[in-house]
């Protein structure tokens, strides 16, 4: 057996699974975030790894499964983010985690060395506050005496895999997620690190997301309640992990959209995708593989925001969205443009603010959850809409993530796209199900063709072409919107 950890941005889901990657059991231990004005978002690493322990001990413990029996141990991880470690691979500060975008004027110096499109041809990335060496930079300009400490940078997987193994290093999903990263060759990228004015020793070895780093330290294995001789699996980035857990680990697996904190749509090539200001490309776990994606930064993280603003006692996420079933936003001019913490696709404008636009007297609680559901598919319809003028084609999208459980926002996306959407039955479980898999390969157990087993359809919601046509006017209003207040966007600030 092997044991899943699955770093999110809310918590650490660490799950217990079979040889060939099936589910057993699975325990989520929370922890917090710091946001700040400014576009701060930051964690402590050592709550990542203080709920990775007690995971795993309430893991075996409401499993019964005996500690020798576990193999290995493989982390899936956020990404884009900064953890800064001393000589000891001690932290020096909070973790800056994919939703900060407080490096805006790092970026600007990257983009006085290269254009966008050069950034894209190498990194398959535009150069972004959203990415880690932005990050890094900002430390370094900003915080001169941690930086000073700092002789080693990784992502939040990283730092734990550390902690299991000794060991420092990265794998490429991960790495292409830095800014930093020659998504082709497949190496940290010399000119783009130089124009930072980084140095390159800071920066840690690329090994493949199945390599087996190591077996756990003596320290690791008596804090986890483990054998010494399980083995550490790198793992990869939670993007690229949940393909693999939504089944796309071939060109031809149909594409899914991951409905989390961080909303996205993706699928697998054997070239990184076509230049394109929307589109950003991963390198896979799958080997010769690329994920083509669209992220923007709040998705399921929009539809938190509005429960907990315009919720109640008793009545959160599922009592709003019932709200919103018979009630109409975008039919009535009601938009939400769901820019919480700046955007990423398909603007990578980190200015960009959340704006309700159309309010009446009438709207309820209800409609403006509404406008928040149409807001995040009609945003991804403008990314989906990029994807299509690049070649790409499918009548079919898959959907996974804790989102996929609303039948009312699958029927929006499937009539504001105008294809069918398939809900998995890895709607909560799709990053340990992709973690698990990328483990077992790595153990020796299984191949990568093994996810498109451990899932299945469990609904089906087709487009209403009537509705089709009314989102497809809605979308045009939509990104009209946006064009209008971009400017205002830019200027805004804070009355002192």
């Amino acid at each position: 057996m092997l044991i899943a950890h699955d770093l999110g941005t809310t918590g650490n889901k660490s799950s217990l699974h079979t040889d060939s990657g099936e589910l057993v059991a699975a325990v989520t231990v929370h922890y917090s975030v710091h946001y700040a004005d400014g576009g701060v978002s930051e964690q402590n690493p050592e709550d990542w790894w203080n709920a990775v322990v007690e995971a795993t001990r309430r893991l075996l413990d409401q499993s019964g499964a005996d500690p020798a029996s576990i193999a290995g141990v493989v982390v899936s991880g956020q990404m884009m983010g900064a953890v800064l470690m001393d000589a000891e691979y001690a932290p020096v500060r909070p973790a800056i985690i994919w939703s900060d975008t407080r490096s805006i004027e790092q970026v600007d110096e990257l983009l006085r060395e290269f254009d966008q499109l050069q950034a894209l041809g190498i990194l398959g990335h535009q150069l972004n506050s959203t990415y880690s060496l932005s990050k890094i930079m900002w430390v370094r300009d900003h915080e001169p005496e941690a930086w000073a400490r700092v002789r080693h940078v990784g992502c939040a997987k990283d730092f734990i895999v550390h902690r299991l193994t000794g060991r420092l290093c990265t794998d490429p999903s991960d790495a292409s997620s830095t800014n930093a990263f020659d998504i082709k060759a497949g190496t940290w990228s010399d000119p783009i690190i130089e124009a930072a004015r980084l140095p390159r020793s800071i920066f840690p070895e690329v090994v493949d997301s199945t390599a087996v780093v190591g077996t756990l330290t003596s320290r690791a294995a008596e804090a986890l309640g483990l054998p010494a001789s399980a083995r550490v699996v790198m793992g990869g980035g939670d993007g690229p992990i949940a393909a693999v857990g939504a089944g796309v680990v071939s060109p031809e697996d149909p594409p899914y959209v991951c409905m989390g904190t961080s909303t996205w749509i993706s699928f697998a090539t054997t070239e990184p995708a076509a230049a394109d200001p929307a589109i950003f490309t991963f390198r896979h776990v799958v080997p010769q593989l690329y994920v083509p994606t669209a992220t923007m930064q709040a998705g399921g993280g929009a539809v938190q925001w509005a429960s907990e603003v315009f919720g109640g006692p008793g009545v959160g996420v599922k009592e709003l969205v019932a709200q919103a079933q018979d009630v109409k936003a975008a039919d009535e001019g009601l938009f939400f443009l769901p820019y919480l913490m700046g955007e990423r696709s398909p603007y990578f404008n980190p200015d960009a603010a959340g704006t309700f636009a159309g309010l009446s007297r009438h709207h309820t609680p209800g409609h403006l959850m509404r406008a928040v559901l149409e807001g995040v598919a009609l945003n991804l319809l403008i990314c989906l809409d990029s994807f299509r003028d690049s070649g790409f084609k499918s009548p079919t999208i898959d959907a996974i993530g804790g989102g996929a459980a609303s039948d009312l926002w699958l029927q929006i996306m499937a009539d504001a796209w105008g294809v069918t959407m398939r809900r998995r039955s890895v709607v909560e479980e799709a990053n340990s199900l992709g973690a698990a898999v990328v483990g077992a390969v790595g153990l020796g157990f299984t191949d990568f063709s093994s996810a498109k087993t451990l899932s299945h359809v469990t609904g089906t919601f087709e487009p209403d072409p009537s509705r089709t046509a009314l989102y497809r006017q809605a979308v045009g209003i939509f990104r009209d919107a946006y064009d209008r207040l971009e400017p205002w966007f830019g200027n805004r600030r804070p009355i002192r």
